[in-house]
């Protein structure tokens, strides 16, 4: 990139300015009390051991709704946005060296979560994401005027709005950074621990892949398969639902950057959203490209409600396969006690004793939670009106949320509950033993009704299927051995099949 020649966005007159003082000043304010900050509106007071200004405590003091604070995840994407901005201004001739240098600093700061104690901000505030982009455009300037030794709450030598937000608006930076953190969150969060749980699974059913148990459909007894069968369906379902998750990602790669307040790209030079975009591919090692139309990008969320959705299958995977898990664990005498469970906590404060499936059941809860945020992103992500979209910080925080939370469950599981699991031989071999659905084997051979007359004479009188079948006359012993074997029932998925 070359110099910028579009005079239409001049550099300001004071990046002509003397290179002030760099001043290597650690990362901290002393100082008690208040200090006076400014904006566009007048003064105010904010807390003078903090970076942030003006913007960002009157959003404290409108929006102190709840306990829901932003996510420190989207503060660490914006700085990758603010240090890729000053990179992109610099070289365009637009932002002075020394001014970029200590913004570039700050925001290095803020990527590393050094920083994370001056964003403050709760989630229930402007749909834009505005305070948010000012908090952290407030929380860069002041510190690097504390880097040039300037008075912080000054804005010089480095301004809020006219450096660190330099060719930015919030329309466009914020969904910038919403992407950036989902990206992020998803690849060092979710996908691997999901991957890893996947993982576990698959290596259940290899091991337990010559285990016949019996099927069961509408929660009735059916015919058999094998318990590493079951179990591949399971790691089959968490693989799809990941490869979704990971296909969701392609939208989040194209970034917002440059069309800045209404997708024009107004106040930004010619070619910013690409060289912002590529900078910050080049910063994350993330294949992020500038959007191909900023207006779709600003006025809709529809990357972030897609990515919510793959999650949200995720958690319906995650959930039937938890609960499968702690039925057939169900017992351990009275229920189906095919699954023996890892003990890990006491299960009951007045049955001593009692070991519940405790993993299983967190499980369930955190998928119940993601499905419920689904809902809520959705019905947000249908509220964008004309060129933006202003539901924005409800969406990010619990496509977040749900990301960590599957996750982290994940994890949790798989250490704590799947890697643990051992079989009770006893009581499935019992089960495929005692099963009348076996029966479907002779049907071929004496036809379906009367096979089901069979199946349905043992059932009346209590008898095996063995005895039922030969005393009923339509199969003598030898057919019945060699028709009616539970190994030969099960079909492909077994090992060496």
């Amino acid at each position: 990139m070359g110099k910028n020649t579009d005079m239409s966005n001049p550099p300001s007159s004071s990046d002509t300015d003397q290179n002030p003082v760099y001043k290597d000043v650690p990362i901290g304010l002393d100082a008690p009390g208040e200090r006076q900050e400014f904006d566009s509106m007048g003064t105010v007071m904010v807390p003078a051991n903090r970076y942030w200004g003006a913007q960002t405590q009157r959003s404290l003091k409108h929006f102190s709704i709840g306990n829901d604070k932003m996510p420190k995840e989207v503060y660490h994407a914006y700085g990758y946005v603010k240090k890729a901005a000053a990179i992109v201004n610099t070289k365009a001739g637009r932002l002075a060296d020394w001014r970029a240098k200590v913004i570039i600093q700050a925001a290095e700061e803020t990527i590393a979560g050094k920083l994370d104690d001056n964003f403050p901000l709760y989630v229930w505030q402007t749909g834009s994401g505005t305070q948010s982009n000012m908090n952290v455009n407030e929380v860069l300037s002041n510190r690097a005027i504390q880097l040039l030794g300037g008075t912080l709450g000054a804005q010089a030598p480095v301004h809020p709005n006219d450096h660190v937000n330099m060719g930015q608006s919030s329309n466009d930076t914020f969904p910038t950074a919403m992407h950036i953190a989902t990206v992020l969150e998803l690849d060092t969060v979710l996908l691997p621990q999901a991957e890893a749980f996947a993982a576990s699974l698959e290596a259940k059913a290899s091991q337990w892949m010559n285990v016949v148990k019996t099927g069961r459909t509408h929660l009735q007894d059916a015919v058999p398969l094998t318990v590493g069968q079951e179990w591949s369906g399971y790691a089959q379902q968490v693989r799809d639902a990941i490869a979704n998750v990971v296909a969701s990602k392609a939208g989040l790669y194209k970034l917002a950057a440059g069309g800045t307040a209404v997708g024009t790209g107004l106040n930004a030079p010619k070619g910013f959203g690409h060289d912002i975009a590529q900078t910050i591919a080049e910063l994350t090692g993330k294949p992020f490209i500038t959007a191909p139309n900023k207006f779709s990008a600003q006025g809709s969320l529809d990357a972030m409600v897609a990515t919510s959705a793959a999650l949200r299958g995720l958690a319906v995977a995650l959930m039937k396969i938890a609960n499968d898990i702690r039925w057939l664990a169900s017992g351990p005498r009275c229920g189906l006690g095919e699954l023996l469970l890892p003990q890990n906590e006491p299960g009951s404060s007045i049955m001593p004793g009692k070991v519940n499936p405790t993993q299983c059941e967190a499980m369930v809860m955190v998928c119940i939670q993601v499905i419920g945020e689904d809902n809520a992103v959705a019905f947000a992500g249908s509220q964008g009106n004309f060129e933006l979209n202003a539901m924005r910080p409800i969406i990010i925080n619990n496509v977040l949320h749900s990301a960590r939370i599957l996750g982290d469950m994940c994890e949790k599981m798989r250490v704590y509950s799947i890697e643990g699991t051992e079989l009770n031989r006893a009581r499935i071999d019992a089960s495929v033993d005692q099963s009348l659905m076996l029966v479907t084997a002779l049907s071929p051979v004496i036809g379906y009704d009367n096979a089901a007359h069979i199946a349905e004479a043992a059932n009346a009188d209590g008898s095996t299927l063995r005895e039922a079948a030969l005393k009923s006359g339509k199969v003598d012993e030898a057919t019945f051995n060699r028709v009616v074997d539970p190994q030969k029932l099960v079909g492909e998925g077994v090992a060496g099949a």
